[in-house]
């Protein structure tokens, strides 16, 4: 399948669900503290995106149950929300958002500290981020897909951490997940050239131990394969003339 060129009307419709994404994520960091479920973190997304006329992009998807993923600790990704499970001082909790507006998807992941953090956890929560930063450096027309790829794995490694495999960043557009495939380690070859138009969602999941993950009986909820922890950190970007624009931040 060919990745998608957009016009500019189609990356202002596309800016315009990010904006919801970043707003939802904005409201829970409030909300993010010892004793709080991570159901009542999907209800207050839920309720925040359709107030702004948007619908939650993963809710439904592929039978997903919740509006946002919420992934605790050793999950990576895809953790359901959920009644039982109460955030607890010492957490870190990654926080997955998506939203539908006017044909568009938006999409974006943080990870958050509970309460008081060890340093290790704050730390790989910041490394995560750096590394999508350090990714997009090379996000501009002319460069390649894997130049991307290859800093984030470059500066996690650096660090003493570990990129997951099994897991990608994706095109987004009028469809959730698109193509390109956007490995966050450097694969065989240089990949697609980068092109005005081209909108991403890079999304660096970073584990504190080894890089091998396992899906739980839920059949959503990526766990890491050695019970380290791990953290995410996303956003989608589009390839714009001048370099690349943030579409999914404040």
């Amino acid at each position: 399948m060919a990745i998608h060129i957009r016009s500019n009307a189609e990356i202002e419709k596309l800016r315009e669900a990010g904006a919801i994404v970043a707003q939802t994520h904005k409201l829970l960091e409030q909300y993010i503290k010892p004793g709080v479920s991570t159901y009542e973190l999907d209800q207050v997304a839920e309720k925040f995106i359709l107030s702004k006329g948007a619908t939650p992009s993963f809710k439904g998807y592929g039978g997903f149950p919740g509006t946002i993923c919420a992934s605790i600790n050793d999950e990576v990704v895809h953790g359901i929300p959920s009644h039982s499970r109460i955030l607890k001082d010492g957490d870190i909790i990654s926080l997955d958002i998506g939203a539908y507006l006017n044909g568009y998807h938006g999409d974006a992941a943080r990870t958050h500290a509970v309460g008081h953090v060890d340093d290790e956890a704050l730390r790989l929560i910041q490394v995560t981020q750096e590394s999508f930063f350090e990714g997009v450096k090379y996000a501009k027309p002319g460069h390649h897909l894997h130049e991307i790829s290859g800093a984030i794995q470059k500066y996690v490694e650096s660090n003493g951490f570990s990129v997951v495999r099994d897991l990608v960043g994706h095109g987004v557009g009028t469809e959730l997940h698109e193509e390109p495939q956007i490995p966050n380690y450097k694969p065989i070859g240089r990949g697609p050239k980068l092109q005005v138009g081209m909108v991403l969602a890079i999304e660096p999941m970073v584990n504190s131990g080894d890089y091998a993950v396992r899906v739980l009986d839920d059949e959503w909820t990526i766990v890491t394969h050695d019970g380290s922890l791990s953290a995410h950190y996303e956003h989608t970007i589009v390839i714009t003339d001048k370099g690349h624009e943030l579409l999914t931040e404040c």
